[in-house]
C-alpha cells in the first residue's frame, strides 16, 4: 500500500477504442495531471474518457487533478445527463462544494476564483450562473441582509458591466485600428510611428476645435450681423475677401458683453477669448508632458523594453483570434517585430576600425556644415523676401500675390529636406534610428528657423504698420501657409512619389522603390502644428481646418505608402520615436509658440476698430481689469488671491520649474540605474550558463571515463570465464582429428 504523502497512481479504463483492440488499462500519475502510457488507443477530440463504472454514459468528463492529489473538481455542462454513477455523484458533490465556497465572496473575488478555474469559457459561464442564482435564492431567505451592501454590489456590477461596454464601444470606434495593424505588419514599427504620430495630432486638433467653437464662436453667431461681401471661391486659396468678415478671424468678433435679456446672465467675450485660447494651451501643455512621461517610462524605463519582447514574440498568441486574416495578419506583425530585433541585435555588433571611424566622422562634419549653410541661407532669403512683401503687395493689386510668401516657403519646406535626406548616401549610419534622429533635429532646425523669421515679421513689421486690423492679416498669412503646405504635400504624394515609382521600376531598375522618409514627413506634421497653435488666437478655427487636413493626409499617405514605397531595407525596432516625436513638438515648437503669443499678448497693442479687445492698451489689460472688478467683491477675493500669489507670481514659476526638473533628473537617474542593472544580470545569465556548459562537460567526461572503466572490466571478466582448461584443450584437438579421419576416408574409400 502506498502512504498518502506518496504518489497516487489512478487507474482509468478507457472504453471508446476502435474495434479489434481491447481495452487497455493507464496509469495516471494524478501528482503531475499526465497520462503515462496510452498505447493501441486512437484518442481524437470527440472521444471522451468515463468513469470505470459508466459503462454507457457520453457526456464528456473533464478529469482535472490538483497538484497535491487532493481533491479534484469537475462541472458538468448543461448537456451533461445520464446515470447517476459514483463517479458523477462524487463530481456533483465536489461542483455543489465549489459552488458553495463561492456565494460567500464578494462579486470582485468570485469573479476572479471563476477565472482562476482551469475550465472552458463555456463551464465557467454555466458556473457563473448557478453561482448567481444560488445566491439569488439565499438572498431571499435572508431577510436581515443589509440593503446598503446590496446596492454597493449592484452599482459596481453595473459600473463594471458600462466599463466594459465602454472600453468594447471605444475599441470599435477607434479610427484606422486595421489600418495601422496592416501597416504595421507589412513596413514595421518605424514607418507605423509616422501614422500613430498623425493619428495623436488629430485627437489634438479635434479638442482644440471643439473648445474654441463652443466658447468662442457659437457665443459669436448670436450676435454677428450679416456678411454683405461676395464669395469668390477665391478665398479658399487667399483666405481673404469674404471670409475676413466671418467669424473665422479676429477682427470679426466683438468687444461687448453678450446679453441677451434684461438681467440674464453675461458673457465677456474678451475673457472667453483670452480663457479659451489659454486653457487650449494649458491642456496641450500637460498633455505633452503627459504623453512624454507616459511614453518615456513605456520605452525606457521599463525592464522588459531592454529584453526586446522576446518572451511577448515567442511564448505569447492572442487566443482570440480566429478569423484567417487576422491570423494572417498578426503572424506578419510578429515576424516583422521578430526581424527588427535580431536586426537591431546584430547592428549593436558592429565594430568599427580606427580608420572607418574618422573617415565616417568626416563625412558627418562636412554634412553637418552643408546642412547649416543651407538652412541660415534659406532663413536670410525668407527673411528678404518677408521684409519687402509689404511693398510688393502695394505694387501687385492682383489677388493672388498674397500666395507668393507662402510659395517660396513651402517650395523651400519641399526641397531642403530632399537635399538632406541625399547626404544618407555619404554619411551611411549602421543605426538606422540615428539617421532618422539626425534628420529630425537638420529639419526642425530648419523649419523652426523660417517659423521665427515669420513670427518676427508679423510682430514686428505687421503690427507695428499701423494696419487696419493687424490680427486678421496675420491670421491669412498663417491661414495661406498651412493651405499651401497641404497643397504641396498633395502634390508630393501624388506626383513627387509616383514619378519616383515610375523612375524605379520602368526606367532605373537599379533605383528600385524607395523608402518611406520617416523624418521628412513628421516634420511636416510639426511645422503645420506649429502654425496652427500660432494661428488660433488669430484664426480660432484653423484647428478645424487642420483637422480636415490631417484626416484627407492620412488617407493620401496610406495610399502612396502601399503604392510607392518599400519595406525599410534595415528592420529596426522605432518603440522609442513617438517619444521623440512628441519631445520635439514639446521643444523648440510648443515652447515657441508660448513666447510668441505671450509677447502678443503682453507687449503688444490690439487694433482699435476690430476684434474683441479694440480700445485697450495691451491685451493682458482686460485681465487686469476683471480681477480689479473681483477684488471689490468679497465673495471672489479667492480667485484674486491665486492670481497674485501663483498665476502672476514668479516665484511659483520658478518653484514649478525646478519641481519639473527635479522630477525629470529622477526618472532619468532611475533609467540610468536600471539599464546599469540590466546590464549586469544579463552577464550574469552569461557567467551561470557558462558555468553550466563547464559542469555539464565535466560530467560528460566523468561518465566517459566510467563507461570505458566497466567496459574494461568486464571484458577482463568474460576473458577469464570463456578461456579454457588443458582438459579441454586435449578434448578439442581429438574431436578435430577425428573429423580429419572422417573426411580423409570419405574421399578416399579404398585407402
Amino acid at each position: 500500500m502506498l502512504s498518502d504523502d506518496q504518489v497516487n497512481e489512478i487507474i482509468i479504463e478507457v472504453e471508446n477504442v476502435p474495434s479489434g483492440v481491447a481495452p487497455e488499462k493507464t496509469l495516471v500519475n494524478s501528482s503531475f495531471g499526465m497520462v503515462s502510457r496510452v498505447s493501441d488507443i486512437d484518442v481524437t477530440d470527440s472521444q471522451s474518457f468515463s468513469c470505470p463504472h459508466d459503462k454507457k454514459s457520453k457526456p464528456l468528463l473533464r478529469f482535472s487533478t490538483s497538484l497535491n492529489g487532493s481533491f479534484s473538481q469537475t462541472l458538468h455542462g448543461p448537456g451533461s445527463v445520464g446515470i447517476d454513477t459514483p463517479c458523477t455523484s462524487h463530481e456533483n458533490i465536489q461542483g455543489q462544494k465549489l459552488i458553495a465556497s463561492l456565494i460567500p465572496m464578494t462579486s470582485r473575488d468570485r469573479i476572479k476564483a471563476i477565472r482562476s478555474q482551469p475550465r472552458t469559457m463555456e463551464e465557467k459561464r454555466n458556473l457563473k450562473k448557478m453561482v448567481d442564482k444560488e445566491k439569488s435564492k439565499q438572498s431571499r431567505r435572508m431577510l436581515e441582509l443589509n440593503c446598503c451592501a446590496q446596492c454597493l454590489n449592484s452599482i459596481s456590477r453595473v459600473y463594471r458591466r458600462s466599463k466594459n461596454s465602454l472600453s468594447e464601444l471605444l475599441d470599435s470606434v477607434s479610427l484606422w485600428q486595421k489600418t495601422l495593424k496592416v501597416i504595421g505588419g507589412k513596413f514595421g514599427t518605424s514607418v507605423l510611428s509616422y501614422f500613430n504620430f498623425l493619428k495623436w495630432l488629430l485627437k489634438f486638433n479635434i479638442f482644440s476645435f471643439i473648445v474654441t467653437f463652443s466658447f468662442i464662436t457659437i457665443p459669436q453667431f448670436t450676435v454677428a450681423e450679416k456678411n454683405t461681401l461676395q464669395f469668390t471661391g477665391l478665398e479658399f486659396f487667399t483666405g481673404a475677401g469674404y471670409f475676413g468678415n466671418t467669424v473665422m478671424y479676429y477682427g470679426f468678433y466683438t468687444n461687448s458683453t453678450i446679453r441677451h435679456r434684461n438681467g440674464g446672465a453675461s458673457y465677456n467675450m474678451q475673457l472667453a477669448y483670452l480663457f479659451t485660447i489659454g486653457a487650449c494651451l494649458i491642456v496641450c501643455f500637460f498633455s505633452l508632458l503627459y504623453s512624454m512621461a507616459r511614453y518615456f517610462r513605456n520605452n525606457f524605463i521599463n525592464p522588459h523594453i531592454y529584453s526586446r519582447g522576446i518572451a511577448k514574440l515567442i511564448f505569447c498568441w492572442d487566443f482570440t483570434i480566429t478569423h484567417e486574416t487576422a491570423v494572417k495578419l498578426k503572424q506578419k506583425n510578429l515576424s516583422t517585430e521578430i526581424r527588427e530585433n535580431l536586426s537591431e541585435i546584430l547592428q549593436e555588433n558592429v565594430k568599427l576600425t580606427l580608420s572607418q571611424q574618422l573617415i565616417r566622422f568626416s563625412a558627418h562634419l562636412a554634412a553637418w556644415v552643408v546642412s547649416t549653410g543651407v538652412a541660415v541661407a534659406c532663413c536670410v532669403a525668407v527673411y528678404y523676401l518677408a521684409e519687402n512683401n509689404s511693398e510688393f503687395l502695394k505694387s501687385h493689386k492682383d489677388p493672388g500675390a498674397v500666395l507668393l510668401l507662402p510659395f517660396l516657403v513651402s517650395c523651400i519646406n519641399l526641397a531642403v529636406p530632399r537635399l538632406y535626406s541625399m547626404f544618407r548616401l555619404v554619411e551611411r549610419y549602421e543605426m538606422p534610428r540615428h539617421e532618422v534622429y539626425t534628420l529630425l533635429i537638420r529639419n526642425i532646425f530648419l523649419k523652426i528657423s523660417i517659423i521665427g523669421i515669420l513670427c518676427y515679421y508679423w510682430l514686428n513689421i505687421v503690427a507695428q504698420a499701423g494696419e487696419e486690423c493687424w490680427e486678421t492679416l496675420i491670421g491669412q498669412e498663417i491661414y495661406r501657409l498651412l493651405l499651401m503646405d497641404f497643397v504641396f504635400s498633395l502634390a508630393d504624394s501624388f506626383l513627387g512619389e509616383f514619378l519616383r515609382r515610375l523612375i524605379g521600376m520602368q526606367f532605373m531598375t537599379s533605383l528600385g522603390l524607395q523608402e518611406f522618409d520617416i523624418a521628412r514627413n513628421v516634420l511636416e506634421l510639426i511645422y503645420a502644428q506649429t502654425l496652427v497653435w500660432i494661428g488660433t488666437f488669430f484664426c480660432p478655427l484653423l484647428p478645424f481646418i487642420q483637422m480636415i487636413t490631417l484626416f484627407i493626409m492620412f488617407y493620401v499617405k496610406n495610399i502612396s505608402l502601399m503604392m510607392n514605397f518599400q519595406p525599410p531595407s534595415k528592420a529596426w525596432r522605432a518603440s522609442q520615436m513617438m517619444t521623440f516625436f512628441i519631445l520635439l513638438l514639446f521643444f523648440p515648437s510648443f515652447t515657441g509658440v508660448l513666447c510668441t503669443l505671450a509677447i502678443t499678448i503682453w507687449r503688444l497693442q490690439p487694433s482699435a476698430d476690430c476684434g474683441p479687445f479694440r480700445g485697450l492698451p495691451f491685451f493682458i489689460h482686460s485681465i487686469y481689469g476683471w480681477i480689479d472688478t473681483l477684488s471689490k467683491r468679497p465673495s471672489s477675493l479667492w480667485v484674486v488671491w491665486i492670481y497674485r500669489n501663483l498665476i502672476g507670481s514668479v516665484h511659483f514659476f520658478f518653484i514649478l520649474t525646478l519641481i519639473v526638473l527635479i522630477i525629470t533628473y529622477l526618472y532619468w537617474q532611475i533609467t540610468e540605474g536600471r539599464k546599469i542593472m540590466i546590464r549586469l544580470l544579463h552577464e550574469q545569465i552569461i557567467n551561470e550558463g557558462k558555468d553550466k556548459m563547464f559542469l555539464i562537460e565535466k560530467l560528460t567526461k566523468l561518465q566517459d571515463a566510467e563507461k570505458r572503466a566497466n567496459t574494461s572490466s568486464f571484458t577482463l571478466e568474460r576473458r577469464d570465464v570463456e578461456q579454457p582448461g588443458p582438459l579441454h584443450v586435449g578434448e578439442h584437438d581429438v574431436a578435430r582429428d577425428l573429423r580429419f579421419r572422417r573426411s580423409v576416408q570419405e574421399e578416399n574409400p579404398k585407402a
